[in-house]
C-alpha cells in the first residue's frame, strides 16, 4: 500500500528517461513509482492537486543558515542611500541596547551611500556601546571605536572599515551566542527556503574565521534537528581553518583533520557533512575578489586571503585527507590559484569522482574554461548576485569583462557542470527569481549582463535540482523524481517554461513536500 498518492498534477521529474507524468506514488518517504506503475495500488490518502506543476524540490547549494536567520532579527540599515539616515537608526538601536552592549547591524553597503561612514561618526550615535555594522557581501564590516580598541593593532584600521581577516577577528570578538539562539536563527532561515521551494541545502561553511557565527555552530545544526526544528535537508561545509594538524600512520595522507577525524560524507538523512570550504579570496561588492586586473576606475585588483603557497597547502592537504573541497573563488586570480591547487593535488593524489566544487567562479576568463573542465570541477554560481548588483558588478569590470561575470553557457559549452546556488542572506535567495536571470540575464534596472551566457529554462532549473544534488553527493536520492529517490517535492502554481521568462521569479510557490509529507 502507498503512504501517499499525488495526483492530478503536471510532474516535470527532470528526469530523462521520464520527463513528465500526471500521478507519482510515496512509500517511506521514497518515490515508488509513476503514472501507469502505481495505477492500481491503494493508498492511505491521496492528495488531489488540482493540475498544478510539481518539480523535484529546489536545492540550493551554497547558503548561510545561521547568518541570515541573525541578520533578520538584527536592525538594518538597508536601503539607504544617505549617511545620516543609517546614523539615525543606529542611535535609536544603541539606545535600546544595555550600556556596554554589543549590538549588531546588517546590511552595510558603503557604495550606496552619500559619503562613507567611519567609526568617529558610530561613535558620536552609539553612546558608548559595542557597534558592529556587517557589510552586505559578508567580506567587510564598520565597527566603532569601542570595538577596535579591544582588537590587536594590525586589525584595527582607524576608520573603522575592516575587510576580510580583520572583519573575522572583530567577529570573533563579540560576545557568544547561545545555541537556543543559533538554533532559532536557523530554523527561521530555513523556512524561508522552505516557503520559497528549497528541500535542501548545503550550509557554506562552519566553525571558521570568515564566515562562523560560533565555534559550537554544528551544535546548533543538531539541536535544531533533534527537536524537529529542521525543516530542511541540510548539508554541513567546514571551514578549512576549523582542521588542525595531525600526526597519522605513514601510509595515511590526513596531515589536517577535525578532532575526531570526520570528513565528507559523514551522517544521514536530514543533517550530514559535505564539503571542506576554502577561501582563496573576497567578495565583489567589498572590492576585495582577487583580479588579475584593477577594478575599473581604481588601483586595487582585491586580495588573496592568505600567500598562493598556504593557500595550495590546504587546498593539496584536504585533498589527500579525502575531502571534497568546496574553494571560493570570485575573481579570475582566485580561479587561477584554486585551478593550480587542485591539479596539483590531482596529481599527488588522484581522486576523479572526488567531485571538487569552485563556489562562485565570479570573473572567469575564456582560456579558464577547458582547465575548468579537465578537472571535472562543478561551478556553484549565484545568478541573483547579478540580478541584484549587476550593475555595479558590469561597471566595475568593464565593458570587456562583463561578459565573463558569473557565466552560464559558457561553461556547459565546455562540459563544466552548473550548480545554482543563493549565498542567502547575501542576495535573494529564491530560486525562481535566479532561474529568471539565468534565462534573461538581466539585472533589477533592466541592463543585459552577457547575454550570450543565458541558459535555456530546462538547463537552469537542472542547475537547481540534478545538477545541485550532484555537486552535494546527493544524486542517488534526490534532484529528480524517479523511482527510489526521496519525494521531496515542490509545487508551483504555473510552468517556467510556460510563462514568459519575466515572469519565472513571480509564479507561486504553493507548496514542498519532504518525504512525501506536506510541512510547509
Amino acid at each position: 500500500m502507498l503512504s501517499t498518492r499525488i495526483t492530478n498534477a503536471r510532474f516535470l521529474t527532470m528526469d530523462p528517461a521520464r520527463p513528465t507524468a500526471r500521478e507519482l506514488g510515496v512509500w517511506q518517504g521514497r518515490v515508488v513509482g509513476l503514472d501507469e506503475d502505481v495505477a492500481g495500488l491503494p493508498a492511505r490518502r491521496t492528495v488531489d492537486l488540482d493540475g498544478a506543476v510539481v518539480l523535484p524540490g529546489f536545492i540550493d547549494s551554497h547558503v548561510h543558515l545561521t547568518w541570515t536567520g541573525l541578520k533578520a532579527k538584527a536592525p538594518g540599515v538597508a536601503p539607504s542611500r544617505r549617511a545620516d539616515d543609517v546614523l539615525r537608526t543606529v542611535a535609536e538601536a544603541t539606545a535600546q541596547a544595555p550600556a556596554g552592549g554589543w549590538v549588531d547591524f546588517g546590511g552595510y553597503d558603503q557604495r550606496t551611500l552619500d559619503r562613507p561612514l567611519t567609526a568617529a561618526d558610530l561613535d558620536a550615535v552609539s553612546a558608548g556601546r559595542k557597534v558592529y555594522l556587517g557589510h552586505i557581501s559578508g567580506h567587510a564590516c564598520l565597527v566603532n571605536s569601542a570595538v577596535l580598541k579591544d582588537l590587536p593593532a594590525d586589525a584595527a584600521r582607524p576608520d573603522g572599515f575592516l575587510v576580510e581577516g580583520a572583519m573575522g577577528v572583530a567577529l570573533r570578538s563579540r560576545p557568544p551566542y547561545s545555541l537556543a539562539e543559533l538554533a532559532a536563527a536557523i530554523e527561521h532561515a530555513a523556512r524561508v527556503c522552505r516557503s520559497e521551494g528549497v528541500t535542501a541545502c548545503a550550509e557554506a561553511g562552519v566553525g571558521g574565521r570568515l564566515i562562523g557565527r560560533s565555534p559550537v555552530e554544528a551544535a546548533a545544526y543538531q539541536l535544531a534537528h533533534e527537536s524537529g526544528r529542521l525543516p530542511l535537508r541540510v548539508q554541513l561545509m567546514v571551514a578549512a581553518d576549523a582542521l588542525r594538524p595531525v600526526t597519522t600512520a605513514p601510509q595515511d595522507t590526513t596531515s589536517r583533520a577535525l578532532d575526531l577525524g570526520l570528513r565528507t560524507g559523514f551522517g544521514d538523512g536530514r543533517l550530514s557533512l559535505g564539503a571542506l570550504k576554502v577561501f582563496t579570496d573576497g567578495g565583489m561588492m567589498a572590492r576585495t575578489a582577487a583580479l588579475t586586473r584593477p577594478y575599473l576606475g581604481t588601483d586595487t585588483s582585491g586580495q588573496l586571503q592568505d600567500g598562493i603557497e598556504a593557500l595550495e597547502s590546504t587546498i593539496v592537504a584536504g585533498h589527500l585527507a579525502g575531502w571534497q573541497l568546496a574553494v571560493h573563488a570570485i575573481g579570475d586570480r582566485a580561479v587561477d590559484v584554486a585551478l593550480d591547487a587542485l591539479e596539483k593535488a590531482q596529481k599527488l593524489g588522484p581522486r576523479p569522482a572526488a567531485r571538487h566544487r569552485i563556489e562562485h567562479a565570479g570573473l572567469v576568463r575564456p582560456d579558464q574554461l577547458p582547465r575548468l573542465a579537465r578537472l571535472g570541477v562543478t561551478v556553484v554560481v549565484q545568478p541573483s548576485f547579478l540580478r541584484e548588483y549587476g550593475d555595479d558588478y558590469a561597471t566595475v569590470m568593464g565593458e570587456d569583462r562583463a561578459d565573463w561575470l558569473y557565466r552560464g553557457r559558457g561553461f556547459l559549452e565546455h562540459g563544466v557542470r552548473v550548480a545554482g546556488s543563493s549565498d542567502r542572506p547575501v542576495a535573494d535567495g529564491a530560486p525562481l527569481r535566479a532561474i529568471q536571470f539565468m534565462v534573461e540575464r538581466t539585472s533589477h534596472s533592466g541592463r543585459a549582463i552577457g547575454p550570450g551566457e543565458a541558459l535555456t529554462v530546462t538547463e537552469a532549473l537542472h542547475a537547481y535540482t540534478t545538477e545541485a544534488a550532484h555537486a552535494c553527493h546527493w544524486e542517488k536520492d534526490a534532484g529528480s523524481l524517479s523511482p527510489g529517490k526521496r519525494a521531496d517535492l515542490v509545487i508551483l502554481a504555473d510552468d517556467p517554461h510556460r510563462v514568459e521568462a519575466s515572469r519565472i521569479g513571480d509564479i507561486e510557490v504553493v507548496g514542498t513536500f519532504l518525504e512525501g509529507d506536506e510541512t510547509y
